[in-house]
């Protein structure tokens, strides 16, 4: 055996290629195609929390840029925690929604310094690593009604079907519906958008490998032609000047110190609270959605040694806040290369290095449009709804539950909101039709939590 083989020898053995029938080249392509997916948060993340962050003597440029790293930082160690410890093809990155929650209600509307906001996702970290190393994490959502665990991959598949059609300029806000369809005759976005994912969807059709790569890049590749060419103007990638490079994350990194100065307590609990409830069920709903689409759960909707991931989450966590950005969680868009094929912790090393490599090109990877990088969301979110066939829509105890979880998550673009709604009602329909020996107290518990998170954050406490 050459030196070669020996070594892809042992790299297959150490990730178990052939438990998952597998191979490093699909392995990579799914890496791949998850990054391409997730790529937007390196712009998107720092687009939010440079709105509550200002850092003195520094410009907006560069804070800007400050950001970008300590969020690609937070994604490489999270996501190499997750190859090499819990061996699964996830990707981690702050999440979206959080940092929202981060910038505009804590910082800006509750007054909270953006130091001691990171203060509370660190101690938020610290909670989840006790938790995950005891077991407590998997415990508690191995205690989720089964008719939620089996709905929630295909209501994270209309949720991502949502936001794709968004980005995509296909879906657009109406005053009266909410949501209309956008201009697609006339908006160059939708337009480009849609003639790409047809493209894409050809292609995945004919079983083309690597079909949402091929899909990303062509559609990309033709926004920029037609943009240069001066074909159209408006909507599309406009190349503008890139600011000097800026790599000095020092007045970001370790600024959670600082937030441990003069808090209030109420306050900050409530913040602890909020970041820690969103993130736990976050997390949960994504690993069992996206696992369940990877043929991961086992016969009672659960992931074998679940505790990893969540470990990986956590620690990703804890040294987000450390370096300066917000709640680090397990990405949705991981399912676009578990699509691909990806399997084992491979995909996501790719993942991670690719995050790595990212550094010394954000514009290069900013330079990827987002309507691109979302036609993989839709073509995903429609092959993720092949879960609903794991429901029971004939039993009122599955229909309910498991329908609530799936039109919650789209519908108030949470999936944390989808799971809430399907645990809250299944304990209450359960009992309604006299089933209270199959209600484990646990789950009346869950219920009860959900019910006063919801109560908590819409003002109940804190409005």
């Amino acid at each position: 055996m050459t030196e070669s083989n020996e070594q892809q020898s042992k790299v297959a053995s150490f990730f178990g290629y052939e438990k998952y029938g597998t191979d490093t080249k699909t392995e990579v392509i799914a890496g791949i195609t998850t990054f391409l997916t997730m790529s937007y948060i390196i712009v998107v993340n720092p687009v939010i929390l440079s709105a509550a962050i200002s850092i003195d003597g520094y410009s907006d440029g560069e804070v800007f840029q400050m950001i970008a790293i300590a969020t690609i930082l937070a994604a490489v160690v999270g996501t190499a925690v997750m190859a090499f410890y819990a061996n699964r093809p996830f990707g981690l990155a702050p999440g979206m929604g959080l940092n929202a929650y981060f910038a505009f209600t804590v910082v800006i509307t509750l007054g909270v310094p953006w130091q001691t906001a990171l203060a509370a996702v660190f101690v938020e970290g610290l909670i989840f690593m006790a938790m995950s190393s005891v077991g407590a994490r998997r415990y508690i959502i191995e205690f989720f009604p089964k008719p939620v665990k089996f709905a929630v991959g295909a209501g994270i598949g209309l949720f991502l079907l949502l936001l794709g059609l968004i980005e995509m300029n296909v879906a657009a806000a109406h005053d009266s519906t909410l949501v209309t369809l956008g201009s697609v005759a006339s908006d160059p976005v939708a337009i480009l958008s849609l003639v790409g994912l047809a493209f894409t969807l050809i292609l995945y059709s004919r079983d083309v490998t690597g079909s949402i790569i091929i899909g990303i890049l062509t559609t990309a590749v033709a926004g920029w032609g037609l943009t240069i060419s001066g074909v159209v103007n408006d909507g599309l990638l406009t190349p503008g000047s890139v600011p000097e490079p800026h790599y000095d994350i020092t007045p970001l990194f370790g600024a959670f110190l600082q937030g441990f100065q003069n808090i209030e307590p109420v306050t900050f609990m409530i913040v602890v609270f909020t970041f820690f409830f969103v993130d736990f069920f976050d997390t949960a709903g994504t690993l069992i959605g996206v696992s369940q689409f990877g043929g991961f759960l086992d016969d009672d909707g659960n992931l074998p040694e679940m505790e990893k991931p969540l470990m990986a989450d956590a620690i990703a966590t804890t040294f987000g806040a450390i370096v300066g950005t917000t709640t680090v969680t397990t990405y949705v868009e991981s399912s676009t290369g578990i699509e691909e094929g990806g399997r084992t912790g491979m995909t996501a090393l790719v993942v991670s290095l690719l995050f790595l490599l990212s550094l010394v090109a954000i514009p290069i990877v900013a330079a990827i449009p987002t309507y691109a990088s979302y036609l993989a969301l839709v073509v995903v979110g429609l092959i993720m709804l092949e879960g609903i066939t794991e429901v029971n829509w004939e039993q009122s105890d599955w229909l309910i539950p498991g329908g609530l979880t799936m039109v919650m998550m789209p519908l108030t673009a949470s999936i944390a909101n989808g799971i809430a709604a399907g645990i809250i009602s299944y304990p209450i329909i359960k009992a309604a039709q006299g089933d209270h020996q199959d209600i484990h107290t646990a789950q009346w518990v869950l219920a009860g939590a959900f019910i006063l998170y919801f109560y908590v954050t819409s003002g109940g406490v804190m409005g």
